[in-house]
């Protein structure tokens, strides 16, 4: 489908629901890649058109209104032309039922620690008064604001070496009322010790290297810093296995996702006891190991998280 016919769809189209379905079949014409918040053109093209409306729930039913075809027509075309991700031509992602503010200095919010967020960690864990959390490589702050936000208990902190994601995630945190809940830290994972953590949880750069050149060009919009994990995919996931023993509380353990390097972890830890977690709304690669097994491998798979399930 061409632009042209495109706005020709829309200028006929007599409500909203009809662009969505027109808008998605524009973009299912030129073989986008989804997966920055959307896995389908059906609900990229809802996002873009109710973004446009701002969300507004009144009118939604009502007929389209033709002076917003400029709009859904310039976010359209950039989205097929610039492959650029929807997420950053809008300014916004949704995350754990939040909504972020986010540009191209952090990764599009999408792990599927989400889901485990909003259960509040269970079945795996059970927050109680003054536990601890640490968002490690924070990025637009989603885990932790999300963290923050589903546990009210928590006490909440998170790093990035970044100083430019540090701006956006306390931006989104003041956006959201949750700036006195969560302490955003610059440091390279870790913090200057002082305090110890129940959960650990981070979603770090787990792409090979040599990977990054043959993703979707979508990818290219996004940093480096968020995606590159070395030779294996695995740099910085070993630095959060060595050290996070020092920083997690007696029982307490690191929640890690490694999407794609699931295989190259497992064959570089096969004795490592970890439990894979399982989400309802699709998602792998996330591991749990407690701070006890951290410490001796050789135990069975335990510690407080493991035990309340």
């Amino acid at each position: 489908m061409h632009l042209i016919e495109l706005e020709q769809a829309l200028r006929e189209g007599a409500d909203y629901e009809t662009w969505v379905e027109r808008v998605a079949a524009y973009f299912d014409s030129h073989s986008l890649h989804f997966g920055h918040g959307t896995d389908n053109a059906a609900d990229e093209a809802y996002w873009l058109v109710r973004a446009v409306r701002g969300w507004d729930e009144e009118g939604w039913d009502a007929p389209a209104d033709p002076s917003e075809v400029p709009r859904v027509l310039e976010l359209a075309r950039a989205r097929v032309e610039l492959r650029k991700p929807m997420a950053y031509l809008l300014g916004e992602a949704w995350f754990a039922g939040l909504r972020f503010t986010i540009d191209n200095r952090v990764l599009v919010p999408r792990s599927p620690l989400g889901e485990l967020i909003e259960s509040c960690f269970e079945p795996w864990c059970r927050i109680e008064p003054g536990d601890r959390l640490l968002d490690v490589g924070t990025g637009s702050g989603c885990l932790a604001l999300a963290a923050a936000y589903h546990c009210p208990s928590l006490r909440v902190d998170a790093t990035d070496v970044s100083t430019a994601a540090l701006e956006i995630a306390r931006s989104n945190a003041q956006t959201l009322g949750l700036a006195d809940r969560v302490t955003f830290i610059d440091a390279d994972l870790y913090p200057p010790r002082g305090a110890e953590y129940e959960i650990i949880v981070s979603n770090p750069p787990y792409v090979p290297t040599s990977r990054l050149a043959e993703l979707p060009p979508e990818y290219a919009h996004e940093p480096a810093l968020g995606l590159d994990g070395g030779s294996a995919g695995l740099d910085i996931v070993a630095r959060l296995l060595a050290e996070s023993p020092t920083y997690l509380a007696p029982g307490g353990s690191l929640i890690v996702e490694v999407g794609e390097a699931q295989d190259a972890f497992t064959a570089a830890y096969p004795e490592l006891p970890v439990t894979w977690l399982e989400f309802e709304r699709g998602g792998e690669g996330v591991f749990l190991i407690s701070r006890d097994d951290l410490i001796s491998p050789d135990i069975p798979p335990g510690g407080r998280c493991a035990e309340r399930k």
